[in-house]
């Protein structure tokens, strides 16, 4: 990344490798469908390390899983890339109250990890501006996780929050 040569080449080649990822990301890493996770704006990292966990098993994912398999180590770099360069576009609130009241919630619980407008950095996750539904399924799959199955830290947050808690920090972030 630090780079300016390397960075635009692995950006280059990423754009001509997501053809196929840019079908549910969107091209740009907006995602045009509510359950699937904008990848716009994430840190690079990130976004590898979660090719790695798809690739070797660790996070499973019908697609993903295999799509993951099929990448070499350049192409899982230059996606990541590519995509960290791309702009995440604001999404409107489906309610405004919704979202609203979710604002206290995320500053309790997510705002540590995630950053104060859900930003993310490193190995933790942007969460603004992702679909209200895909928040809502993938806070609801942690908060059914067994603590000993998996080691997520998410295991514990989601733990305690109700499912209008969830609802309130799905429309939250999703306005960010």
């Amino acid at each position: 990344m630090a780079d300016d040569e390397l960075r635009q080449q692995a950006y280059e080649e990423g754009h001509t490798r997501i053809r196929f990822c840019g079908y549910c990301h969107g091209e740009d890493g907006n995602s045009e469908r509510t359950y699937i996770p904008n990848l716009a704006e994430q840190h690079p990292l990130y976004l590898f390390n979660q090719f790695e966990k798809f690739g070797d098993g660790t996070r499973e994912h019908y697609v993903m899983t295999k799509l993951a398999q099929t990448l070499t180590l350049e192409e899982r770099i230059n996606v990541a890339i590519y995509y960290s360069q791309q702009e995440a576009k604001p999404r409107e609130a489906e309610d405004p109250a919704l979202a609203a009241a979710g604002e206290p919630i995320f500053q309790r619980r997510c705002q540590a990890c995630h950053g104060s407008k859900a930003e993310g950095f490193q190995d933790m996750p942007r969460l603004a501006g992702q679909p209200a539904r895909y928040v809502r399924e993938a806070l609801q799959r942690f908060k059914d996780m067994e603590p000993g199955e998996d080691d997520s830290p998410m295991i514990g947050i989601a733990e305690p929050l109700s499912k209008d808690d969830i609802r309130k920090l799905a429309a939250y972030v999703q306005t960010l």
